[in-house]
This record gives structure tokens, sequence and C-alpha cells, in this order.
């Protein structure tokens, strides 16, 4: 049994989300798109494309995510590599974007700061809208770093230049951007959903923030108006249930116009304010 035709038929067997993304892993091991299958439903696989894709599904079906087996995950049109070095990029996440555009921020050329880039989603999106935009991106991973780098070079943005900080930490304290951006860790250590839905296989560093889950929202909220200039934004995402705190914290770190936007699924999922000094 080794035709597309026949392994797609004997894939529909399995668990519903391994069924799903057997026709993506086996397009992936094939060098083909998805339609590529379908339009030739009789090709017999040899030996190697054969193991590739019986490999990649025995550990799909053992829950890894489907974008760390294929290397790759698309994020606001932008097809990124990813590893598990980095968080996948998640569709919610690109409200965090779309936000972004659509503030009244003054300068033709503003200077944006993206914090915990990861994969470089974030800042990939918004430098491919807005090519004027000067984006500065870190992360304290330098193997995240690595790979933002990679991805910003695939897409040809030269509009971003890339700096190892643990948030702020290295980065020079004066009054700098219009606009600061970050999707940190949100989730309390102890919550029983990292155990779902591929998170085991995530970085750990990337999902939990103290027992809480507010630590990085809670510095780098309290840090943003020494790098901010006045009228500047602070947009960041958080948990669900972390709306009424986040906005709190905001408030009380001088930011006016705080409000906080819900997601598709009309959950709370990123808080926003203007500093005003």
């Amino acid at each position: 049994m080794n035709s597309i035709q026949e392994l797609l038929a004997a894939a529909a067997e399995l668990p519903a989300d391994t069924a799903a993304d057997a026709p993506l892993l086996l397009a992936h091991c094939l060098g083909k798109d998805r339609s590529w299958l379908y339009a030739w439903p009789e090709y017999r696989l040899n030996s190697a494309q054969l193991e590739c894709y019986r490999s990649l599904l025995q550990r799909r079906r053992r829950g890894e995510p489907l974008a760390y087996l294929t290397g790759r995950k698309e994020f606001w049109s932008l097809q990124l590599r990813v590893t598990p070095d980095t968080l996948i990029p998640r569709p919610e996440t690109e409200l965090l974007v779309e936000t972004a555009l659509a503030l009244p921020v003054k300068s033709k050329q503003p200077r944006v700061l993206d914090l915990g880039t990861g994969s470089g989603a974030i800042a990939l999106a918004l430098a491919s809208e807005r090519p004027r935009w000067r984006l500065t991106a870190t992360d304290a991973s330098s193997k995240a770093l690595k790979l933002a780098e990679e991805n910003a070079q695939r897409h040809g943005l030269d509009n971003i230049r890339f700096v190892r900080s643990d948030w702020f930490q290295e980065m020079e304290r004066r009054a700098e951007y219009q606009l600061i951006l970050s999707n940190p860790p949100y989730v309390a250590e102890d919550d029983p959903h990292l155990l779902e839905d591929g998170l085991p296989h995530e970085p750990i560093a990337a999902l939990t923030a103290g027992a809480d889950g507010l630590r990085d929202l809670r510095n780098i909220i309290h840090s943003a108006p020494g790098f901010l200039q006045p009228e500047g934004w602070l947009l960041v995402e958080h948990g669900m249930d972390q709306g009424a705190v986040v906005r709190q914290l905001f408030e009380e770190a001088g930011f006016r116009c705080v409000q906080t936007r819900r997601d598709l699924e009309h959950r709370d999922r990123i808080s926003l304010g203007c500093y005003s000094p």
C-alpha cells in the first residue's frame, strides 16, 4: 500500500486531528502542494518518501504540532519557518498586527519595537505592510533571533533590526519608540492546558510567566513608558481572563485610552494604551 489514494484512504481511519493533517504531511514529504495529491492519486511513493510520511504521521499521532513537522507556518499571508525553539504563531495574534496598523501613529517613519519576537511573525507582518516603518525586534533566545532574521531575509524585509535582549534589559533607555508591541508568555505555571493541544512540544519559557501568568506583562507595562515617546502606544497580547487586570496595570503605569480588544471567539485577547506623561 504505497499509492497516494491508498495512503489517504488509510489515514482517514486515524484520529481526527491526524487524519486532517495527513494530506499536508504527505504533500510535504513529496515536495508538492496538497492539490497535487488529488490530481495524481495513483502516484506511488518510493521507499524514502514512504518512510518520511510514516515517520511524520506517527509523530503527529503522538501530539507533535503540524508546524514543527513541516517546519513552516503561515501568519499574515507570510510563510514562516518555525522550529521547536520558538512558539508556533497563532491566528489570534494577527489581531495585534491589525490593531497596530490602524493606530493613529503621527510619524511617517515611526520607530516600532517588537518584544519577544520569536519566529519574527509580528515584526515581519508589520514590516511587510509598512516598509517605511523602522522596526526593532528583540528576543532573549539567540536561536529564536537567528530564525527571525532568516525569515526576514527570506521575505526580503530589510527594515527590521534584530537585537538580543531579555525584554528591555539590553535596550538603551530613552524615549525612542512610537509603538511597542509584545506577545509575551502569559500562562500560569500550573495551568492544566499546558498538557493539551501540542503545548508540551513548545518551549515552556515562551508560554509561562510565574504563578499567575502576569510576571512578564507587569514587567513590560511598567517599563514601557521609559522607551515610548509622548503619545506612543503599547499593545500586548494576554490570556482571555486577564483583560481587567492588564487594563489596571496600564492605568497604573500612566497610560490613557486603555482598552481591550476581543478575538474572533469573542475572548479578551489584546490590550493597548497611549502613554501620556
